[in-house]
C-alpha cells in the first residue's frame, strides 16, 4: 500500500500538468537529483543523476552508471496532460445576474462528467513585475466553479442521445456579476501579489474531487486524470527506487498528448531526441555513438489501456479479456497505433515472468477504431525498439476515472526491475540479465 498511498498522494496534487511536472521535479530533487536547463551547457558526471524540463509541463530524468559505459539506454516514457478545459483569453460574460467564464474543450473529454460538480482554476500565470516577467504557478484551492445542466423537464432528450454543445453547455459559472469584476485583478488577488500586472496565463478546469479508494475490499482507485497520471507516477517510483545499472536509465514524461503532441513539449518534438544527443555527447560520445545507442535501446510507451466494462462487454474484441487488477497490459494494433510488436513484447512478457507479475494483452475490436499514444508519436523523432503497455482503467477521459490499484503496484514492480536489469539486443535475438 506504500505505492498506492504515494500515488495518491501525488493525484491529490495534481491539478494541472504545471503542477504534475512540479511534483516530479520535487520528488527528483528529494532523491538527490541535478537540474538542468536547457538553454545552458550541460556538465554531466557518471554516477550523477539529472533533470531537464521544458515549458514547465514535460520532464526528462536521466541516472548515469557509476562507470562508463556504451551509451546503451532503457527508457520510459508517459504523459501527463488530460481531457479538460481551457480558459480563453478575456474570459468573464455577464449572462443574466451571473458570471460565466468563457472555456474551449482540450482534448477528448466525456463532457456530461464535468456537470453539476465542484471545479476550480489551475495553471501557470504570467506577471510583469519591476520590468520583468514572472512565472507563476496557481492553484485556486476553493470550490469556484459549475457547470450546471438543463433541468430534465427543459431537456427531455438528456438521458436519450443528447449532444453536449461545448460553446453552449460546458460554460461554467463563476458567480453573480459585481460591478467592476477584473479577472486579471482577482488572478493577482490570488496570487497574493500586491503589485503587477496579468500578462497572459494557461488557466484550466479542474474536477475537485479527490482520489479515493472504493469497493468492499477497496481494490478500486477513482480519481480525476487517472489516465495517464497513475502510469507517469508509478513509472517515476519504479524509476527513482531502481537499482545500479551498466546503461542510462531515462523517464520522461511529455505534455499534449491529449491534442497531437505537435507542441515543442510534446512527444512529437524533438525534446527527447535534442536531449539523448547531448547526454552522449557530454559523456564524450563519438560521431556514431548516439546512433549506435538508440539501435541497441528500448522504449516503454506507457499509457493507459481499456479494461472490458462490465456493462458493456461487446465492447471489447473477442479475444480480449482485459481485468482491472489484472497485471499490465500490453497493447497491440495492426496498422501501427501502438508500437508492440513480437520482439518488444517479449521483453515485457520475460520480465513480468522474471517477478512473477501478471500481464494481459489488449487489441481494439477490428471494427472500432481506438486511440493511439506517444509511443509511435516519439519513434518519429528517435527509430528505437518500443513496446506499448498500461494500466487497465475504465471511464478513460471521464473527469473522474477508475481503476485497479494491484496494477500501481505491479507497474512499480516491473519498472524496478526493467532499470535494474540489462536488456541486450544480440542481432534477432535477446538476453536480460
Amino acid at each position: 500500500m506504500n505505492y498506492i498511498n504515494k500515488v495518491i498522494e501525488l493525484l491529490t496534487k495534481s491539478y494541472s500538468t504545471f503542477h504534475v511536472v512540479s511534483n516530479i521535479k520535487e520528488e527528483l530533487l528529494n532523491k538527490g537529483f541535478i537540474e538542468l536547463d536547457e538553454k545552458d551547457n550541460y556538465h554531466l558526471e557518471w554516477g550523477k543523476n539529472y533533470f531537464v524540463t521544458r515549458n514547465d509541463t514535460s520532464i526528462i530524468a536521466f541516472k548515469l552508471p557509476k562507470e562508463k559505459s556504451d551509451f546503451r539506454m532503457q527508457l520510459t516514457a508517459t504523459h501527463n496532460d488530460s481531457p479538460s478545459f481551457k480558459v480563453k483569453p478575456n474570459p468573464v460574460k455577464k449572462v443574466g445576474n451571473l458570471l460565466q467564464l468563457n472555456v474551449e474543450p482540450y482534448g477528448g473529454g466525456i463532457y456530461n462528467t464535468w456537470l453539476d460538480k465542484p471545479l476550480s482554476l489551475a495553471g501557470r500565470v504570467l506577471v510583469k513585475q519591476g520590468g520583468k516577467i514572472k512565472t507563476k504557478l496557481l492553484n485556486i484551492d476553493e470550490d469556484l466553479l459549475i457547470i450546471p445542466n438543463v433541468c430534465i423537464h427543459m431537456n427531455r432528450e438528456i438521458n436519450t442521445g443528447y449532444k453536449y454543445n461545448p460553446a453552449v453547455d460546458m460554460l461554467p459559472i463563476l458567480g453573480f456579476d459585481t460591478e467592476g469584476f477584473d479577472f486579471k485583478k482577482y488572478l493577482l488577488n490570488k496570487l497574493s501579489l500586491k503589485q503587477g500586472e496579468v500578462l497572459s496565463f494557461d488557466l484550466f478546469l479542474y474536477n475537485r474531487e479527490k482520489p479515493t479508494l472504493i469497493g468492499l475490499d477497496k481494490k478500486l482507485l477513482a480519481s480525476p486524470r487517472e489516465d495517464d497520471l497513475t502510469a507517469a507516477y508509478s513509472a517515476l517510483l519504479g524509476f527513482v527506487e531502481s537499482g545500479d545499472s551498466k546503461h542510462i536509465s531515462i523517464y520522461a514524461s511529455f505534455d499534449n498528448e491529449e491534442v497531437g503532441s505537435l507542441t515543442k513539449q510534446g512527444a512529437n518534438s524533438t525534446f527527447l531526441r535534442d536531449n539523448l544527443e547531448r547526454i552522449i555527447a557530454c559523456l564524450g560520445g563519438k560521431a556514431d555513438s548516439y546512433h549506435k545507442a538508440v539501435a541497441n535501446s528500448i522504449l516503454l510507451s506507457i499509457d493507459n489501456a481499456h479494461a472490458n466494462h462490465p456493462n458493456h462487454p461487446e465492447l471489447s474484441d473477442k479475444t480480449t479479456d482485459v481485468k482491472l487488477n489484472g497485471g499490465i497490459v500490453i497493447k497491440y494494433n495492426a496498422n501501427q497505433s501502438y508500437t508492440s510488436d513480437s520482439l518488444s513484447s517479449s521483453v515485457i512478457k520475460a520480465l513480468c515472468d522474471l517477478n512473477k507479475l501478471p500481464y494481459q494483452e489488449f487489441t481494439n475490436r477490428s471494427d472500432l477504431r481506438g486511440g493511439s499514444t506517444l509511443g509511435n508519436i516519439s519513434e518519429s523523432e528517435v527509430s528505437i525498439t518500443a513496446v506499448d503497455i498500461g494500466l487497465p482503467q475504465l471511464a478513460m477521459h471521464s473527469s473522474y476515472e477508475t481503476q485497479g490499484v494491484d496494477d500501481i503496484t505491479y507497474c512499480v514492480e516491473l519498472l524496478k526491475d526493467y532499470f535494474s536489469k540489462e536488456i541486450v539486443f544480440k542481432g534477432s535475438d535477446i538476453e536480460i540479465k
